[in-house]
């Protein structure tokens, strides 16, 4: 594979889409894919409106396998006197430059914790309109080996099927919501999919977390369990096809954690899943940080994936 051009992905990292805010991330996605599709192997159905809510359905040919995306980010919620409530599992950094706009106009401001009142704050001017998501201001970061910046989690995720849709023939991408705190969409989707058109293959595009057992630059990681676990006779196909397409990957075995995989193993359908993502340090912080090789294994394993499952 040549060169990534991450121009995208930066692009992609300056879109406030927190838990709730979707419909900002879903209309820039919307607009780039109805002009670049033209480009594409394949032109997909779009589907989208008020039966999906923020979410939106990518259709190509023949489709067998599904892979899931969450537009949503962590970040921080004003409340009152510009205390701040967490989206997710945000960190709570002291002097963490947060970014948003309200009624009157644009914001930039810095949180900070008090230790008397173990509570977070923002230092700004004047009082925020109560209800304001904020969220980590992007400082994009491309050395020789890594990208760092905030929000890999999940703009990598979002970056890594718009590639993969430049060359499917046959799949459906689906963008999805309220991921980081703890899912929502992923039921009525997957069983739109599971009845409309009998998908009952599912993967993850999204990032995980540099462990003992998990490092950078050994490859795209195949989840076999976090706090959910999947149907082991289709994770073992998916690393089969990975063994066979001498693609770097690494296996990950964790007791805490979840994706949107969580909500399809919750739902009502006998659908198969998998988590397949690239690792990151950081997470969920300003500073989230994925090897470059890793995010090209992903992309790679993918392609292959949605082909061969």
């Amino acid at each position: 594979m040549h060169d990534l051009d991450f121009t995208l992905l930066k692009k992609l990292q300056t879109i406030n889409s927190t838990s709730g805010d979707e419909y900002l991330m879903k209309d820039f996605l919307i607009d780039f894919i109805k002009k670049n599709m033209n480009s594409w192997k394949n032109k997909p159905e779009l589907i989208y409106g008020k039966d999906f809510q923020d979410c939106l359905i990518l259709k190509f040919g023949k489709p067998r396998t599904a892979v899931y995306a969450h537009m949503d980010s962590v970040g921080f919620t004003v409340r009152y006197n510009n205390e701040l409530i967490k989206i997710g599992g945000a960190k709570i950094i002291n002097k963490t430059e947060l970014v948003g706009n309200d009624s009157k106009g644009n914001i930039s401001t810095y949180l900070y914790y008090d230790d008397k009142t173990s509570k977070i704050y923002c230092d700004y001017k004047r009082n925020i309109d109560v209800g304001t998501n904020l969220v980590f201001k992007p400082n994009f970061n491309e050395s020789n080996n890594f990208i760092k910046n905030c929000y890999m989690d999940n703009r990598l995720g979002i970056f890594n099927v718009l590639e993969l849709a430049k060359t499917l023939d046959n799949g459906i991408i689906v963008f999805t919501c309220w991921e980081e705190i703890g899912g929502g969409s992923v039921g009525y989707l997957s069983k739109y999919l599971y009845e409309k058109y009998k998908i009952n293959q599912a993967l993850i595009s999204d990032i995980t977390w540099i462990t003992e057992g998990i490092k950078h630059n050994n490859g795209v990681v195949i989840s076999i369990r976090d706090s959910s676990i999947p149907r082991r006779i289709f994770v073992n196909k998916i690393i089969n096809i990975a063994s066979k397409s001498n693609i770097k990957f690494q296996l990950e075995v964790e007791s805490s954690g979840g994706s949107d995989g969580n909500s399809i193993q919750r739902a009502p359908y006998p659908i198969n899943w998998c988590f397949v993502g690239a690792p990151e340090d950081n997470v969920h912080s300003p500073y989230e940080k994925v090897h470059k090789n890793d995010i090209k294994s992903m992309i790679q394993l993918y392609q292959k994936l949605m082909i061969n499952l």
